[in-house]
């Protein structure tokens, strides 16, 4: 369900209260270990960590690259990692850390699926949000531009 509500709070405030504490505890997650530089906004029509337009102007599109991302949606929830996309040895480390856990990792290309708290290790997710300063994905981004 993609959201057209301006603010993090808003946003936080227009969910049942089960579904903001689901939102709000991965929300805390992210915000612990996300690197400087890096906004909190909302984008999308869900909560988007990004890098902001001051930092990188000269992206495809006009818009701030997207870092990672967080929504409810219709039947659960979505955590969007960017970060984790676009590297191969990172993607395979949160596959394991997700394996450790016990848990199954339920991903397409960017977007992790769950349906409650239990389903994501937070600690891991934290780890791969902390991984990438924004002047290392900046580089990423362009790299991948002239392929």
């Amino acid at each position: 369900m993609r959201s057209s509500v301006k603010t993090v709070a808003a946003y936080l405030k227009s969910l049942p209260a089960e579904r903001r504490k689901v939102v709000a505890a991965v929300r805390r997650a992210l915000r612990a270990k996300l690197p400087k530089g890096y906004q909190e906004t909302m984008n999308w029509g869900m909560i988007s960590y990004e890098v902001p337009l001051k930092a990188y102007p000269k992206t495809y599109n006009g818009r701030p690259l997207l870092y990672a991302g967080l929504a409810a949606q219709k039947n659960g929830y979505a955590l969007y990692l960017m970060c984790a996309y676009a590297h191969a040895g990172t993607l395979a480390w949160l596959k394991d850390e997700y394996r450790k856990a016990g848990k199954k990792l339920d991903m397409g290309k960017a977007c992790i699926r769950f349906r409650k708290l239990e389903d994501v290790p937070l600690d891991a997710i934290g780890k791969i949000v902390a991984a990438t300063p924004l002047k290392t994905y900046i580089a990423h981004y362009e790299k991948s531009r002239h392929r």
